[in-house]
């Protein structure tokens, strides 16, 4: 006989198929028996077609078609035998799915089934219809089913339960007809029978509120009763799984019991006593302990309780960190973070065992550790934390120091008590991990720095000393290299000497060294050096005695293989050559920039800059309206500057990111300069006034060009004086906030979810049409609390925007909180306003993120 052909047993089609030793030999054995039956089909034998489906369900299981045998599944459930029947109902729960259109032939043959005599045949069509039940089917046959949930037989009841578990989920409207036949189930003694019953219960409280309302007055004491008896019960072998009575029914109990529980305060007193039992009396040195014990604690924590239980459930949780089993350790943490907006007091008595889990081997548990830990801080516990953290930086994994950095820099900025302390904090995470640092963390330490002139000492001399010893952190080179230049007066003089500091003897010589090094180390980075360009040319005007060195090194990067170095080089050295007598303007320190601005601009209050969002333009004097300033911070940046359409325009149009290329008409400013005018000179002020003019109205250029964008935009100045204007006259400070007093504008509900309500409220600024403040109140329609909420706009060009920081960043159940908005239209009564805006939040330890577009602003705006 042939080997494979349709007569060809099972197991000996099995053993044929593990005897092969290639995946090519294997494709042609199953190839060759998919033909025999085919064959075998065609030919119409009832005889084999019960093997031929046995032999198709596992060339199935293999991953090969067998679309073929589909119908063959309903030829052998509509057979009278019930050993064809079975095999048929295996074929059709594993060849087909409910999305097959053949699934509608078989529709008939359920129903017959449900309706047959044998019991046997009956729970073989519920368990085919509790599989691939589709939406048609469970309307056509709900009635069967919900009829076979009072069967006199335990087991049909059971698998009827499951069957309508599938049906109401299918068609939640069927719901209500299952609600009186599940709450029968609960009165069930047969634990089968009752865990099914419990689910069906379950699945219909989380679809219909009429149920949940039904068995939460009906039904709940009832429950609470089942759980006590099992709880209470004696040794049931049949039940036992490692000392626990029957532990799958406990969790499903306690699942509907937290279903019933929640946002009602009735049923949550009659369950808090049956709570307190399940979490004292379960044993948790085996896994079915635990898994218990867990949704016992879940459950405490969804109903309405007391403070009393919810401490049990939390030092439950803290037992769990102290578990060997890596998943338990991993779901108690989740646990804990949700339990702490319930009581941090409690769960801030775990906080050693937490700091425990934040150096575990396991990844998972690391990163959810350090998460837990970066909410419990606060005010008063801060420095410890930040202490314990900082110290197990040291010692890490290079995998886990950028997520514990990033925490660390977020802790220190968020709850700093003092300048000095985030300094200081600052400086051990740049020297640990400062190759893992991130741009917007150094640029904020930068703005903190310039905003403490007290310390400015202190911190270039522990910058200094830092920078000796981890020189192959880069982002803390950088940062040393700038305060070097911009305070290194102060680092060789020693001012500024604190009580808590060494002296320090520091030289010139020693200052440039360390700059110098910066520039020609192999692996340091572009920015870096074109920072430490910078830092030179400002310490050849601190350092007169030693600028020919400083001189050297620029004149050396002319030749540099980086076309960003070359040009500043030979900027530099021009200026050094050239322009001895502006020099020491042009090199003054920079401009303190707005520390709150910058904060809310890191935090997410402002917008980022990007190509759809305003950006903050520049008021010179004489009402020429410049483009934004370059941040040589960010040389990587995308905005990038028109080239000059004027041949009389040299380097400094590039560093200033002013457009001299317009015509006088367009920017108010008078024509080129004639032939023979010193064209530097021409540039900075038009005409050629005295170097002592020139030195007195102008600005620290290159610091400007340096300085890290400010979040605000400037006012634009609409009138241009007569006569010639200074470049470098010196950038307006921004406006003051004045009384908004103008005309009232109705409010507009912005955006509305159904968790969230965003209002808008206008006024406008006196004499100035353009501007619009606008208050933006965020309220809380959802029972929950939301944390780390963020709001984020974006305009089109044509609109300037600046965002105020938040009144916070926690929205409370039926909170408010609110921000302040200023949009300045620049196309005043041609365009209207419109926004896309982006809201960001926690809630119950998931990231939830909104999106909209608002274009119902009033007119007139």
């Amino acid at each position: 006989m042939n080997p494979f052909s349709s007569g060809t047993r099972l197991r000996d089609m099995i053993r044929s198929i593990r005897a092969c030793k290639t995946a090519a030999e294997e494709r042609g054995v199953v190839r060759k028996e998919c033909a025999e039956i085919r064959a075998s089909i065609n030919e119409n034998d009832p005889h084999d077609r019960h093997r031929n489906l046995a032999k198709l369900m596992f060339i199935h299981m293999l991953g090969y078609p067998t679309h073929f045998g589909q119908m063959e599944c309903l030829k052998l459930i509509a057979s009278p035998g019930f050993p064809e029947k079975r095999i048929g109902y295996l074929g059709l729960m594993l060849l087909l799915d409910e999305r097959q259109e053949v699934l509608m032939l078989v529709t008939n043959s359920l129903k017959q089934d449900l309706n047959h005599t044998n019991q046997y045949v009956v729970g073989l069509a519920l368990c085919a219809l509790g599989n691939i039940c589709s939406a048609e089917m469970a309307r056509d046959l709900a009635p069967e089913v919900e009829r076979l949930i009072q069967f006199r037989d335990p087991n049909i009841r059971k698998k009827a339960a499951l069957c309508s578990t599938r049906i109401v989920r299918k068609v939640p409207d069927l719901a209500e007809n299952f609600i009186n036949a599940a709450s029968s189930l609960l009165k069930e003694k047969h634990h089968g029978v009752l865990i099914t019953g419990v689910q069906l219960c379950y699945e219909l409280c989380k679809i219909n509120d009429e149920a949940l309302e039904f068995f939460r007055k009906k039904c709940t004491e009832g429950l609470i009763k089942t759980l006590k008896d099992i709880t209470n019960s004696a040794y049931q072998p049949e039940y036992d799984v490692a000392g626990i009575t029957d532990p799958f029914l406990h969790i499903r109990l306690l699942k509907l019991l937290r279903v019933l529980g929640q946002g009602d305060a009735d049923a949550s007193d009659l369950m808090t006593d049956i709570l307190a039992q399940v979490a004292t009396r379960t044993e948790s040195n085996k896994n079915a302990g635990n898994a218990v014990l867990y949704e016992c604690v879940e459950t405490i924590m969804a109903i309405e309780d007391t403070s009393s239980l919810r401490v049990l459930a939390i030092n439950i949780l803290g037992r769990f960190l102290s578990n060997r089993d890596n998943n338990i350790r991993y779901v108690a943490l989740n646990m804990l973070m949700k339990a702490i907006a319930f009581d941090d007091q409690a769960v801030q008595r775990h906080r050693v065992t937490i700091l425990e889990c934040v150096k575990d081997p396991d990844a998972s548990i690391r990163k959810r550790a350090l998460e837990l830990v970066s909410l419990l801080v606060n005010a008063n516990n801060v420095k410890q934390l930040t202490k314990d953290l900082i110290d197990y930086l040291e010692i890490s994994d290079e995998d886990f120091k950028e997520d514990l950095s990033e925490k660390i820099c977020s802790i220190v900025d968020k709850f700093s008590p003092e300048k000095i302390w985030y300094i200081d904090q600052m400086l051990k995470v740049l020297s640990e991990a400062g190759k893992f640092v991130k741009d917007d963390v150094w640029h904020t330490l930068i703005v903190v720095i310039s905003n403490a002139s007290e310390l400015h000492g202190y911190t270039v001399r522990a910058l200094y000393k830092a920078v000796l010893t981890y020189s192959e952190q880069e982002t803390l080179v950088r940062v040393a290299i700038w305060c070097i230049g911009e305070y290194g007066d102060l680092l060789v003089n020693n001012v500024g000497m604190l009580g808590i500091e060494d002296p320090v003897t520091v030289t010139e010589c020693d200052a440039v060294d360390v700059i110098e090094d910066a520039i020609t180390r192999h692996n340091s980075d572009m920015t870096t050096k074109a920072m430490a360009l910078v830092a030179l040319l400002k310490l050849s005007s601190r350092f007169p005695s030693i600028s020919e060195r400083i001189k050297d090194i620029i004149v050396k990067q002319k030749g540099s293989l980086l076309l960003e170095m070359q040009q500043r080089a030979i900027e530099f050295n021009s200026i050094l050559d050239r322009h001895i007598n502006i020099r020491s303007s042009l090199v003054e320190r920079m401009p303190v920039p707005d520390e709150a601005a910058s904060r809310a601009r890191r935090s997410g209050s402002l917008p980022a800059s990007d190509s759809t969002m305003s950006k903050p333009s520049v008021s010179i004097p004489n009402g020429v309206t410049a483009a934004p300033l370059v941040d040589l911070l960010d040389l990587d940046s995308d905005d990038i500057l028109a080239p000059p359409t004027s041949s009389g325009v040299d380097f400094l149009q590039d560093l200033l990111g002013v457009d001299l290329g317009s015509s006088p008409a367009q920017s108010g400013a008078t024509p080129p300069p004639k032939a023979g005018t010193d064209l530097l000179l021409d540039i900075l002020s038009i005409g050629t006034p005295s170097p002592a003019q020139n030195s007195a109205s102008s600005i620290d250029l290159l610091s400007t060009a340096d300085t890290l964008s400010s979040p605000a935009p400037s006012s634009i100045a609409t009138t241009a004086p007569s006569g010639m204007f200074d470049l470098l006259d010196g950038l307006s400070p921004s406006p003051s906030k004045q009384a908004t007093n103008g005309p009232a504008y109705p409010p507009i509900v912005a955006y509305e979810s159904s968790s969230l309500k965003i209002e808008f409220s206008f006024s406008k600024m006196p004499g100035n049409p353009q501007t619009t403040n606008v208050q933006a109140t965020f309220i809380n329609l959802s029972p929950n609390t939301f944390t780390d909420f963020i709001f984020q706009a974006a305009v089109p060009k044509f609109l300037q925007l600046h965002l105020d920081p938040a009144s916070g960043n926690i929205l409370s159940a039926s909170g408010k909180v609110t921000q302040n908005l200023r949009v300045t239209n620049s196309q005043h009564g041609k365009k209207s306003l419109v926004m896309r805006m982006k809201i960001g939040y926690r809630v119950n330890g998931k990231d939830v993120l909104e999106e909209g577009q608002i274009n119902n602003f009033p007119r007139g705006l």
